[in-house]
């Protein structure tokens, strides 16, 4: 059976995270890499998925959120010219 690659909907650009998504990276045992892909494949609520076709269509930055496994909230956020990503927690924007 042959795989067909997905073209990501958008680019990252730089890839950075705050200290605080960090820590509750490490704290959870997950790798920011799991949810990048999450992100840029736009693997999201359906009420999250259709601001982000939004602001994909009309240049605006993107925003995901979701939930590490030990319950705490991350956000990432790609900046309208997709310069740069940034994985942080909700209270540290």
């Amino acid at each position: 059976m042959q795989q067909l690659s997905k073209q990501p909907a958008f680019e990252l650009g730089q890839i950075v995270a705050t200290p605080g998504a960090l820590a509750a990276l490490k704290k959870a045992g997950q790798q920011p890499d799991e949810f990048l892909t999450r992100h840029v494949n736009r693997d999201l609520s359906d009420e999250d998925r259709n601001e982000n076709d939004y602001s994909l269509e009309h240049g605006f930055r993107l925003l995901s959120a979701y939930r590490t496994q030990a319950g705490d909230k991350l956000w990432i956020i790609t900046e309208s010219d997709r310069s740069v990503t940034t994985l942080l927690l909700p209270e540290e924007y």
